[in-house]
């Protein structure tokens, strides 16, 4: 059986469009989707009188945002089989423990009661630096939130980080019938020695060319794998972050790696995941190693 797709919701704007984003990816992948609603409703509770059906007025409001999600999902797609829960817990943390056992976790960029100013909230990006499955923050312009675009933009960096990321994007893109962008970004270091063969004449050229021979060495098991997904790997000169960033406007979805830090508890974004997460104009998946 598919691992469900897990969806934080909160009543808000933000969350709204996650709930819809969600239910067609669920949709598209054929899995359950599972909305959570968790806060810290016990601690406005208040003894109910002996004999009486009185609940807390903020229990009564967590279930009541669980339930019109539950009914905003069916209505957008009744195929698609919708459970949900409302959790008297903290929201990252109760994500972060769903998500040892999901598709992916999907929240909004930004929850109930933010600041308007937050390019991201909190509990999206807690929960996108520690989650144990892809989770996916839904982002961005309306063309790239509908799948306008009709592409999927794969950031490859090491090789250590993009097994899991490149198998995801595979799955995305074979789903939705769509192109597939595999970029590497690649820059020739301001001082380095010319000891190297390659670097003596044209170190530009040997950068690009060590940049796209790892490319395709990382692509190489999921193209054979996935011969009906159309791919377009490329290197391009500059920083990773920025490169993605400019090519998200173009992208219905851009995933990117991420590395588990020895002896810490999370992942480790750095800054290509903090700036796709902030600012990218549409929908990013961080993938971890799974294990």
């Amino acid at each position: 059986m598919e691992l469900p797709l897990i969806v934080g919701v909160d009543g808000s704007d933000s969350s709204l469009l996650a709930i819809d984003w969600a239910v067609d990816e669920a949709a598209r992948l054929g899995v359950p989707m599972r909305l959570v609603h968790a806060s810290r409703w016990e601690r406005y509770e208040v003894a109910a009188l002996p004999g009486t059906l009185d609940r807390p007025s903020e229990q009564v409001m967590a279930q009541n945002i669980v339930g019109s999600a539950a009914e905003r999902a069916r209505l957008r797609n009744p195929g698609v089989e919708v459970s949900a829960e409302s959790l008297p817990e903290d929201p990252v943390y109760a994500l972060l423990r769903e998500s040892r056992n999901a598709t992916a976790v999907v929240t909004g960029s930004r929850g109930r009661g933010e600041l308007v100013g937050l390019l991201l909230g909190s509990v999206g990006l807690g929960v996108a630096a520690r989650a144990e499955c892809p989770a996916i923050v839904v982002r961005g312009d309306k063309a790239g939130l509908h799948g306008g675009h009709e592409r999927i933009l794969l950031g490859v960096g090491d090789a250590a980080t993009a097994e899991e990321a490149v198998h995801f994007a595979f799955r995305e893109a074979e789903s939705r019938g769509c192109i597939l962008d595999a970029l590497r970004a690649w820059r020739c270091p301001a001082h380095e020695t010319t000891d190297h063969p390659g670097l003596a004449d044209e170190p530009e050229r040997y950068h690009e060319e060590q940049a796209s021979a790892r490319l395709v060495a990382v692509l190489h098991d999921a193209m054979a794998d996935h011969p009906d997904v159309k791919v377009r790997p490329a290197t391009v000169e500059g920083t990773a972050r920025k490169v993605l960033l400019q090519r998200s406007a173009a992208a219905d979805l851009v995933i990117i790696g991420a590395r588990r830090r020895h002896g810490h508890f999370g992942l480790q974004l750095g800054r290509v995941g903090h700036t796709l997460l902030h600012h990218a104009d549409c929908p990013v998946a961080i993938v971890p190693l799974r294990g």
